[in-house]
């Protein structure tokens, strides 16, 4: 191969590198910098009136998994971490949704998450946030009946809302 290819494609390659090296890391519609390596998440405290004593639990485990199986980024417990999440609970409340007749025919069961974000990487790109979800159930249903029933959707929804507003870009 002669000196004059070679530096060509040495050019070539170099651009390519370089374009690369600029673009955000992505996956499916995650979207973060590339020089961002860890997240910490922390415990997502339930301040809400009422408290379901799963819910805080189960939605920190959640949210930290989900960073774990669907981005490249390590969850730490440090306080030097890249990205910093952290929030509570503000609202777990049932309110009627539907009337039949004169009679309450479903309740929604709601949730409202604040969300405070921090890059460390690129303050401008901090935030805070609120999440909210309303979860319908049948009024002959209890409120302890439709906690149960709602758990998993609520765990798994409302961590789907916090993840997306963090890492994708809509």
């Amino acid at each position: 191969m002669n000196n004059k290819l070679f530096g060509k494609l040495w050019i070539i390659l170099l651009a390519m590198v370089s374009v690369q090296a600029t673009c955000s890391y992505s996956m499916k519609d995650v979207s973060y910098p590339p020089e961002v390596k860890t997240a910490k998440v922390s415990y997502i405290e339930n301040r809400a009136r009422f408290v379901n004593p799963q819910l805080s639990p189960q939605l920190t485990d959640k949210l930290k998994q989900k960073i774990i199986s669907q981005t490249r980024l390590s969850v730490v417990n440090g306080d030097d971490a890249h990205y910093d999440i952290s929030g509570y609970i503000t609202d777990f409340s049932v309110n009627t949704s539907g009337i039949s007749g004169q009679q309450v025919s479903s309740n929604n069961l709601n949730i409202t998450v604040h969300i405070i974000f921090k890059n460390r990487l690129d303050e401008k790109k901090n935030f805070e946030t609120d999440i909210t979800r309303n979860f319908p159930f049948s009024s002959t249903l209890s409120f302890s009946d439709a906690q149960s029933r709602l758990m998993d959707d609520i765990v798994k929804n409302v961590s789907d809302d916090i993840f997306n507003k963090i890492f994708s870009n809509w």
